[in-house]
């Protein structure tokens, strides 16, 4: 309840800076013609939200199933989609040389889940299936239409102050004032925007675990798709680097993050047991100065601080 929460007031208090904003440019003396600027914003939104999908499954050489192909996998997509209570997605392998997996789609009926064939090959059915309600909470949630309509707002912002620092023509102070307060507050708002990404990752954790997964399951799953995406080529993480919000983890900051997880296993068997996962929650977390800045220009949580995340939800189950 307290992500969910998180998530409409972190909504509020963006529509409310930009509203703000506005509100400022139009009590400001001698101030036309900013409403273009937030149409055009708009505009862009909607193009980027109808046309995303397509962009994605190019990008990402996704090639749906058909009925019948790898029964197995769609399977446990329909049983986890009616656990959800959501429309059946459309089911996908992406062919980049990745391990991960993502959902998209633009409504609740045009949903898709997708997955790497790397990733079929590095996790065990528990973690893949823990992997997928995760994508699957996703689509639940329609956090991926959040996240599109609070990115409609830096981009607002930075079309306002565009207008009245670089409009053209002589402005008075107020209206100078009011641009750089815009303009300054486009910054401040694409950092609540990677905020907002991160929560809805926690969310879709604990949308996996109440979907049946067992919390280390999933918690195995994200140390493997670090491991394999430490390993990957980083030429190739350069070409989805524009992507890596839909992944299940960011495959960019995978090496720093497996020095980080191999203290966690502590047998260092390549995965989590439920034991390992334990002894995580009776630590403390610290993050130093670079890892917490790291964080807060991410999509995705800290690792480390995720996984913890997962080993409350494990004892609050055992409990």
């Amino acid at each position: 309840m307290w992500l969910r929460t998180r998530l409409y007031l972190l909504m509020a208090v963006m529509f409310a800076i930009v509203y703000a904003v506005l509100a400022m440019v139009a009590q400001s003396a001698g101030v036309a013609g900013f409403l273009p600027y937030v149409v055009l914003a708009a505009l862009v939104l909607f193009i980027q939200y109808m046309v995303g999908p397509a962009l994605v499954q190019f990008s990402m050489r996704v090639r749906y199933l058909e009925p019948g192909e790898r029964e197995e996998l769609q399977q446990m997509v329909r049983e986890l989609a009616a656990r959800a209570r959501i429309a059946n997605p459309r089911v996908g392998v992406s062919s980049i040389p990745i391990p991960n997996a993502f959902a998209f789609g633009r409504w609740g009926g045009d949903g898709r889940v997708c997955v790497t064939e790397m990733l079929l090959r590095l996790l065990s059915p528990q973690e893949l299936r823990a992997v997928l309600a995760h994508e699957i909470s996703h689509l639940r949630h329609r956090d991926v239409a959040i996240i599109t309509m609070l990115s409609v707002i830096p981009m607002v912002l930075w079309y306002v102050s565009h207008h009245l620092m670089f409009g053209g023509r002589r402005r008075g102070g107020d209206v100078a004032l009011v641009g750089l307060v815009a303009f300054l507050l486009y910054f401040v708002t694409n950092l609540l925007v990677l905020y907002g990404s991160r929560i809805r990752e926690y969310y879709a954790d604990l949308g996996s675990v109440r979907l049946g997964s067992a919390p280390q399951h999933l918690a195995s799953a994200l140390y493997k798709l670090v491991y394999g995406s430490a390993r990957v080529p980083r030429e190739t993480l350069r070409a989805v680097e524009g992507y890596k919000a839909f992944f299940a983890s960011d495959p960019s900051r995978a090496m720093r993050e497996l020095r980080d997880l191999r203290q966690v296993d502590q047998d260092m068997s390549g995965a989590i047991d439920q034991a390992e996962l334990m002894a995580l929650r009776a630590k403390e977390v610290r993050l130093g100065f670079s890892e917490k800045l790291m964080e807060g220009m991410s999509t995705h949580p800290n690792m480390v601080k995720r996984i913890k995340h997962l080993s409350g939800l494990a004892f609050r189950d055992m409990g």
